[in-house]
């Protein structure tokens, strides 16, 4: 199989009505976590990594990584840069080789967002790459260090949004938000079936950590082609950490690192199983 662009899994996902999952990595160890899980499923994924992540995982060490062990991954791998913040970034990513880029310019006028955008889709049709957007707020900051608020994507702004930029890929609100969640979420499935129905645009759902295997899935039959997950495979490769080290005995570099990768491998699985469940 092979490195791919991001918009062949969601189409490949529409066809199918199921869901792709896209994997936020930090290090090593999570990168073969995720590709050892999607391998052993014999299933597509998206491995990705947010602009706000790249302090603690820089581009320039985590970039080439991602990209070579989707070039000699046994199933089919997109790279994308999630949350892209600046076109610098968006530029450099594209530039690695990621064949997918998001703007997140969600947070500025709806007429922005779209000039924004649109220059983003214009950049990264050089270099034939998917682009995603975000219409609407999802809650949290994807670092959890700020909350803007929840604001739900209005159906009709999507289908112009759509239509006017030309993106491969909508992320929306519908009461999901980034991080943990303090009470279960209550996903206004209605708006999104609203949405699905007016733009026929593959349709991304952020703050995937934290929702129910049975809403995901309730999710996948009314749009949504990619589910992002972050802050579940940090808790489970941090929990198989702890659980190592809680054992009795001289503790080393190497079984750590066995332990990362197990922590991030199961927590992945567990997710292409739900998401492509029928």
């Amino acid at each position: 199989m092979s490195l791919v662009k991001m918009k062949d899994l969601l189409l490949r996902a529409q066809e199918e009505n199921r869901g792709c999952g896209a994997f936020s990595v930090g290090n090593m160890e999570m990168v073969k976590g995720a590709i050892q899980a999607a391998e052993e499923l014999n299933t597509p994924i998206i491995l990705q990594i947010a602009e706000v992540r790249l302090g603690h995982s820089p581009l320039h060490l985590m970039g080439p990584m991602m990209l070579e062990a989707a070039r000699k991954a046994k199933v089919d791998v997109a790279v994308h840069l999630d949350h892209g913040l600046k076109i610098e970034t968006i530029k450099q990513a594209l530039e690695y080789g990621f064949t997918s880029v998001m703007l997140d310019a969600s947070r500025d006028s709806f007429e922005d967002n779209i000039e924004k955008t649109k220059n983003v889709v214009e950049l990264a049709a050089k270099y034939g790459a998917t682009v995603e957007a975000e219409l609407g707020l999802v809650g949290g900051s994807e670092d959890g260090k700020s909350d803007h608020g929840i604001r739900c994507t209005n159906p009709e702004d999507a289908k112009i949004f759509c239509e006017k930029t030309g993106i491969d890929a909508l992320a929306v609100a519908i009461g999901n938000a980034h991080g943990d969640y303090p009470v279960a979420p209550q996903l206004e499935f209605g708006v999104l079936e609203e949405i699905h129905k007016k733009t026929g645009t593959p349709l991304v759902l952020h703050g995937g950590s934290g929702i129910s295997d049975a809403d995901f899935q309730k999710a996948i039959s009314l749009g949504i082609r990619k589910v992002n997950i972050a802050t579940a495979s940090f808790k489970s490769l941090t929990a198989e950490v702890e659980k190592y080290l809680a054992t009795e005995g001289a503790h080393n570099y190497f079984d750590m690192n066995e332990a990362m990768v197990l922590g991030t491998y199961k927590n992945v699985k567990h997710h292409i199983e739900v998401f492509n469940c029928k």
